[in-house]
């Protein structure tokens, strides 16, 4: 359990046998944390781990309750792994809820977004089908996560910046 993140702001967290919750708090303004996660031009800046070497090739996304999603990774069309789903809710900027249907075991995604002072709280929970499918993700998510939140702040600081 207990945060692995090496300057102590992602937390990542079994909160039951079947739901993991990641938070962190982000400097910048909700608006701006949320156009991070829908747009494509944005999220491709960001989701995939740099530390994983596996670039993202695509990211489509039509970001509106009942719209889809497919990211793929890989280095060209032979390695690639996709990711895909539906938005189940899609609240502006406050909330995000979607599906991964990729595998059988796959989690069902809220993400809340909760601007204070210019910062943004984000709180992540995944409820997966079974504590087996959620001991499979979470040996990933400890450490990608962690990872993936830092390249998002760095985002973040620039956006900021350029406004």
């Amino acid at each position: 359990m207990g945060d692995r993140a090496s300057n102590g702001r992602t937390v990542v967290e079994r909160r039951s046998e079947r739901e993991l919750v990641v938070t962190r708090t982000f400097n910048g303004p909700v608006r701006l944390v949320f156009d991070a996660w829908t747009k494509p031009e944005l999220f491709k800046l960001w989701w995939a781990p740099k530390s994983m070497g596996v670039p993202l090739l695509s990211c489509e996304m039509d970001v509106r309750t009942g719209g889809s999603y497919r990211i793929t990774f890989g280095h060209d069309a032979s390695d690639a792994m996709a990711f895909f789903g539906k938005y189940l809710d899609v609240s502006p900027p406050s909330r995000l809820v979607w599906t991964n249907d990729e595998s059988e075991g796959a989690a069902v995604t809220t993400v809340t977004f909760e601007e204070e002072d210019g910062r943004t709280l984000l709180v992540l929970q995944e409820l997966y089908p079974s504590n087996e499918a959620l001991d499979e993700a979470f040996v990933g998510m400890e450490d990608a996560m962690p990872e993936q939140f830092e390249q998002l702040d760095e985002l973040l600081i620039t956006l900021s910046a350029s406004e």
